[in-house]
């Protein structure tokens, strides 16, 4: 009897980091490296968080954007043992937007960080078993921040264009659909042309900021697990400690410190169960969750771990496949430092968020 199993359709179809730690958005999938023959797909998703606080008595209102997040892959064979992928993401990004006229200290202050990456991977495979993969990443990066509370300042950072790299090695056995997959990401270093004003300066500032998106290793894994049934998660561990964003002007003169720096590498853990009702419909549910650490977080950031829940469905017909997913997210608590003379903090609580997702797919 053919044996026949769900795909994990809730893992790699709503944006994987939905309030994730740092700015991390996509969660870098290589999914669609490891399809079956020639394909393409395209995604999008949207989530909305809801996130605010309390300092000195003072509401700061939902301070997060919603976003838009998309993504495209083409597959294809060579041979019998030779592939290649070229696979759009937006690995990082943040969208902050504190009301005004709520009296919170930071009001009216936003901020936003754009990334769009196309990685062109290709795969060996030394039999049904074990192969290797690995790539080249071009990866475009853009920011801008206004803090009307320092002096009305702000900073403009011009989009840059960068490369890093990616390696992976793979295990498969298709008899029982297992899959344990180990890919690094290379951190991708921008020199972003800036410009700063405000905070005292008589006139604008121009100079370069140095911002490099942090390396990261994705562990994805699946398995069968009983007749159309298949068992599915990933670890992925991101080197955040090492991210910081740090104007010349802003860090050096009027703050002294990073605009925006985590002093923690942070893990990612989904595990999540596909099934398969019939030839056309599959659907799955998965479970993420980031430790909660402790600490003060950045006011641009002020997040602390989450737990999410992602329940999806999927629908194919011929050589087409149509899924769709929801997103349900916990977002952990977190403290910032408001002010240092005197001495104030900030709590951040009680805050969700919400994503849901899109995609369509083509075997050919």
């Amino acid at each position: 009897m053919k044996k026949r199993f769900a795909a994990p359709v809730a893992l790699a179809l709503i944006p994987a980091a939905a309030m994730a730690g740092g700015v991390d958005r996509s969660g870098q999938s290589l999914a669609p490296l490891f399809e079956n023959g020639n394909y393409a797909e395209f995604s999008l998703g949207y989530v909305s968080p809801d996130v605010s606080g309390t300092a000195l008595g003072v509401e700061s209102g939902d301070m997060v954007g919603s976003h838009l997040q998309v993504g495209a892959a083409y597959k294809r064979d060579i041979n019998d043992r030779l592939s290649f992928a070229l696979i759009f993401d937006q690995p990082f990004g943040a969208d902050v937007d504190y009301p005004a006229g709520t009296g919170y200290v930071f009001q009216g202050a936003t901020a936003e960080l754009n990334s769009n990456a196309i990685s062109g991977v290709l795969r060996y495979k030394f039999n049904d078993n074990f192969s290797v993969h690995g790539g080249i990443r071009l990866q475009t990066l853009e920011a801008e921040v206004s803090i009307p509370v320092f002096g009305n300042y702000a900073a403009t950072g011009d989009r840059d264009q960068s490369f890093g790299y990616l390696v992976g090695v793979a295990y498969e056995r298709p008899d029982i659909a297992l899959r344990i997959a180990l890919t690094y990401f290379s951190e991708v270093d921008h020199d972003i042309d800036t410009v700063e004003t405000g905070g005292g300066l008589p006139a604008g500032l121009a100079t370069t900021t140095s911002i490099s998106t942090p390396q990261a290793v994705n562990l994805d894994f699946q398995t069968g697990i009983a007749k159309d049934t298949l068992l599915f998660g990933q670890i992925r561990w991101v080197e955040w400690s090492q991210f910081n964003i740090s104007p010349s002007f802003y860090t050096g003169t009027l703050i002294g410190a990073p605009l925006v720096s985590f002093s923690d590498d942070r893990y990612t853990y989904t595990l999540g169960v596909g099934r398969s009702f019939n030839e056309n419909w599959s659907g799955s549910v998965s479970v993420s969750y980031e430790e909660t650490l402790g600490g003060f977080q950045s006011n641009l950031s002020p997040t602390d771990g989450r737990l999410g829940l992602t329940i999806g469905a999927k629908y194919k017909q011929g050589n087409m496949t149509l899924s769709g997913g929801v997103n349900i997210t916990r977002v952990g608590s977190a403290q910032t430092v408001v002010s240092r003379a005197p001495f104030a903090t900030s709590a951040f609580g009680d805050n969700t968020s919400v994503g849901v997702g899109f995609k369509v797919g083509y075997n050919f």
